[in-house]
Formats: structure tokens, sequence, C-alpha cells
């Protein structure tokens, strides 16, 4: 079971001066002063263990995982980064609470540790930070903004072809393993090499008439491929040498599943010729949570479209990630609502983008003892409708475009352009730890301003 924070602060170097430095030096003053964050951080870490360690290394402290979850989403590192720069850089060893005689951590350790955390503690910690906000005068909520993106998985462009050969590779590839791991021979036919040769094919081909005997082929090798792969996972169910035999077991349906929805969508679309809903669509099979968004008619993204509501101080005062693609009008009522339980009420103004705009979303606002509601596009609706006057319409629609910069500060400095995490559960806790990075800079930011 791991503590909370080391007996005794190791011995550290004295701060530089350095504006970075002194960014990172508040916001360890934010967290040392807001010590909740840090216990939800160790509920976490210390789920499923119940044994006390008396003797060996303890591993990381709950506000050591913390702050290297912090300085992660703040740099945008890679974990091979993040133990380098931990290790290499006094400003970061200080910040971390790693004494300069201490070997800081390797990659595998602050990887695990930082996995541990749940999207509901992410969001539990953010709360905790606009509380914080809001007793030091930073941020009242009593006027907010709300506008949706989207955040991409990390895959590669869907394309039937390109599905079909991930699942011929990936199920060949776990078929060789069930085979080692059975001490059983499993008849099998690799045929990864064809079906690179048959996607390859069809990427290059000119006219459907060309692509149609491809993808026949490589359909036909993709369904011999699954047949293997059930065969090994009967034979690795009947013959389990150890623990291990049955996880790759596990892994192995996992995979047949996803593959036999891939080569159904590609079948029905490419040789029925019919047109397969999204929501019966795999996208992929490594981040099959992902989900199709279309915006306006024009443009395609690939991953979970997130609602955020913001405030004058910039900070980002609540992140819903959504599954599917519910229209905006839908999401009003509930965002509106969660400022009432951050708050304990609700905002005096809100300014939304145009996909909002409803005259039923306007009631529902104006039932909540919200004066002024500006939606961006009118949509039939009038501005003496909406707010008091004409000129509160035009100040909530200038103030409405400060959630635009925010977004694209996110996606720039924070990483919101693509989640680089794996799954659906570590997706949400990619954005929100970038949501609370980016809230700590803001406030340390804030605080900087007001000494200056």
């Amino acid at each position: 079971m791991r503590k909370k924070n080391q007996k005794q602060l190791p011995l550290m170097e004295p701060a530089s001066g350095h504006t970075q430095e002194i960014e990172l030096d508040i916001i360890s003053i934010i967290i040392d002063n807001t010590p909740t964050i840090s216990e939800y951080v160790l509920q976490d870490i210390n789920r499923g263990k119940t044994i006390i360690k008396r003797t060996g290394a303890h591993g990381m402290s709950a506000d050591q995982v913390l702050r290297s979850a912090i300085v992660k989403q703040l740099f945008g590192f890679s974990y091979v980064q993040l133990a380098f720069h931990i290790y290499d850089s006094r400003a970061l060893r200080r910040f971390c609470r790693i004494g300069f005689a201490d070997k800081g951590f390797k990659k595998s350790a602050l990887n695990a540790n930082i996995k541990r955390l749940s999207d509901q503690t992410w969001q539990l910690i953010n709360r905790d930070l606009i509380n914080h906000a809001k007793e030091k005068g930073i941020e009242k909520g009593r006027k907010v903004r709300m506008d949706c993106t989207v955040v991409e998985s990390n895959i590669h462009k869907p394309s039937d072809s390109a599905q079909l050969w991930d699942c011929v590779r990936v199920l060949s590839r776990l078929v060789e393993k069930a085979q080692s791991a059975a001490r059983v021979k499993i008849i099998f036919s690799d045929h990864r090499r064809v079906a690179k040769r048959r996607m390859i094919g069809i990427h290059y081909a000119k006219t459907n008439k060309q692509r149609e005997p491809l993808y026949k082929n490589l359909l036909k090798y993709t369904r011999k491929t699954i047949g293997y792969a059930k065969n090994a996972q009967r034979i690795l169910e009947t013959h389990p040498s150890n623990i291990g035999s049955l996880i790759q077991a596990d892994e192995l349906n996992r995979y047949i599943d996803l593959s036999e929805r891939v080569y159904d969508q590609a079948y029905r679309r490419v040789i029925q010729g019919e047109s397969v809903p999204s929501d019966q669509k795999v996208v992929s099979i490594f981040e099959d949570h992902t989900d199709i968004i279309v915006k306006d008619n024009r443009d395609t993204y690939y991953g979970h479209k997130i609602c955020l509501t913001g405030g004058p101080s910039n900070l980002i005062l609540d992140c819903q990630i959504l599954e599917g693609n519910p229209a905006d009008t839908d999401l009003v009522e509930q965002m509106l609502d969660r400022q009432k339980q951050i708050y304990n009420r609700y905002p005096l103004k809100v300014a939304l983008d145009g996909g909002f705009a409803s005259k039923e979303n306007l009631l529902k606002a104006k039932e909540r003892n919200i004066k002024d509601v500006c939606f961006a596009k009118k949509r039939g609706l009038k501005e003496t409708d909406m707010c008091r006057s004409e000129y509160v319409y035009n100040q909530l629609r200038r103030f409405r475009a400060g959630i635009e910069s925010g977004i694209s500060w996110l996606k720039r400095s924070f990483g919101l352009t693509r989640c680089t995490w794996k799954g659906f559960e570590s997706f949400k806790c990619y954005v929100l730890s970038s949501v609370v990075a980016a809230n700590l800079l803001t406030i340390a930011r804030n605080k900087m301003a007001e000494s200056a």
C-alpha cells in the first residue's frame, strides 16, 4: 500500500527564477493547498492492495504520481521522454519532489502508476481546482460559454481493405503465439503476404471493376484466417497449459468477434452494395470504441465528441466525453445542470455555439432563471427573446468566441487533437488530464499576472 507523500521531503536544488519554473512552483503550491486531489490519487493507486510493505522500495507516492502525470500533459511527453526529463531537469525534479541524490523513475513505473488513475478521479480533481479558483476570486461561474469539438482516436484512415489486412495480420500473429503456448500443432496457413498485396492493389486500383475481384480475394483470405483463429481458440480452451493460454484464448475471442464484424461490413458494402449505418460500423479493431463524427455534413472525424464549458478566466469549468454523435441541441440541458452541480447554482449568462440553438433550449435555459442566453446563430429566435437587449446579445456573442481559442489552445499545446492512449477508459483519462493540466497552468498564470 502506497502513501500520499514521502515522510520527509528530499534535498533539492534552489529555483533558478525562469518563467516556466515559476509557473511550476505556483502549480506546486496549488496542489499543496488542495490536499484532497492527492487523496483521490492515493485511492486509485492503492485500489486492490491491502498489504502494507515493511521492507523494500515503496514506489511512487500519490503526490509524485499526480505531479508526473501533470508534467506529461503540460509538455506533451511520451513516457520515455517523461522518464528522461524528470531525471535530467532540475526544475522537473523539484516539481515532482525528487531529490538530486535520487534516480527518478523508469518509464514502466510512470506508465503503470499514471494509468491507474480513473476518469472519475480526474473529474474530481478538476472540480476541486474549479472550487479553488472560485475561492480565490479567479472564476465565479456567473458567465459561461459552451462549445463542442472532436478528439480523434489514434487510428489510421478506416478503409475496408486496410481493416481486412489488420484482421489477417493480427489473427495470424495470435495464432502463432497460441501454437507455441498450447504445445499442440494447429493447422494454419499464413496469408499475411498475399493479404497485404491485395490491400495495396485495392489502394492503387483506379476503378470499381478493378477493385471488386481484389476485394473478393482479400475477403476469402480473411475468412480463412478467422477459421484458423477459431480453431486455435478451441484448442487453447480445451488444452490449457497455463493461465497464459486462457488469457490468449480471451484475446483471440475478442479479435475474432471484431474481425467478423469487419468482414461482414466489408462484404455488405463492397459485394452486396449496401450502405452500412455508421452505428453498425467498426472503424478500428484496435480502438473499437471509436465513433464516426460528421461535422456540418462536411468533415468526418474518427474519435469522440467532447462538450466543453468555459468561463471569462479561460478555465475549462466542465468537460463531458460523449459516446456516439448526439446533436448539440440535445446537450444544452445536461450541460447547464452540470454547472448547477459544480456551483450549486445556474449561471446568469450563457453563450453557446449556433448548433445548440432551438426554441426549446431557450425555454429550458429561461426556466433555470438564466437571464441572458446567446446562441451564435439565431435560427429564427429574436435577440430580445434571448437577452435583455441587443447590446447584451452582441456582447455575449463576442464573448462566446473565446471558447474557440480555448479549444485551439488545448489542441495545440495539450494534445487534444488526437488521443494516443489505448482504450475508451484511457481515452477519457487522457482528455480530462489534459484539461486539468491546462487549468493548473491558467490559474498559475493568473496568479503571476496579479503579482506582477
